[in-house]
């Protein structure tokens, strides 16, 4: 018996007490359990309902507002059938962003970039002259590792790399 035992009634005491002695079986066990879990529900008080949260409450601000569905752009007047004139894409037209831009200047596959390595120069040196940016000399040593070799940090006087665009 505990201190505070005085305080049960005395069924609740005799439940106890024979919820102490092992169950026989797996089957006891398992009645025992839903018989402990109902006096439980029973027991427990019944849950509010959740309030809804007002507009400047803090669980408002932290619920996601659903997303709007997107409203389409008004459509332009189509043209009237029957003109003979062939359609011109705007750019706002499915048709124009269909059609990629053309080149301005067509490139040979051959025209690429080179630099001649000259003494005290370092890939990242070469990057932020050549390319502006001296972080992209890992793209300098990928695009040059046949000619480089395993070691990065080892370019020679004379080396041919080619640039990146």
């Amino acid at each position: 018996m505990g201190i505070f035992d005085f305080l049960k009634p005395d069924r609740q005491q005799r439940d106890e007490g024979s919820a102490q002695r092992p169950p026989s079986s797996a089957a006891d066990a398992a009645s025992a359990t839903r018989a402990a879990a109902d006096r439980m529900a029973a027991a427990a008080p019944p849950k509010p309902a959740p309030a809804a949260p007002s507009p400047t409450s803090a669980a408002h601000k932290a619920v996601p507002v659903a997303p709007r569905p997107p409203t389409a752009p008004p459509r332009p007047a189509a043209p009237p059938r029957g003109s003979g004139a062939p359609h011109t894409p705007s750019p706002a037209s499915a048709a124009h962003k269909a059609v990629p831009a053309a080149p301005t200047a067509p490139r040979p596959a051959d025209a690429r970039r080179t630099y001649a390595v000259r003494a005290g120069d370092t890939l990242a040196l070469i990057a932020r002259r050549e390319l502006g940016n001296e972080a992209r000399w890992r793209e300098l040593y990928a695009m040059n590792r046949g000619v480089i070799g395993a070691h990065p940090d080892l370019v020679r006087p004379g080396m041919l790399l080619t640039l990146p665009h």
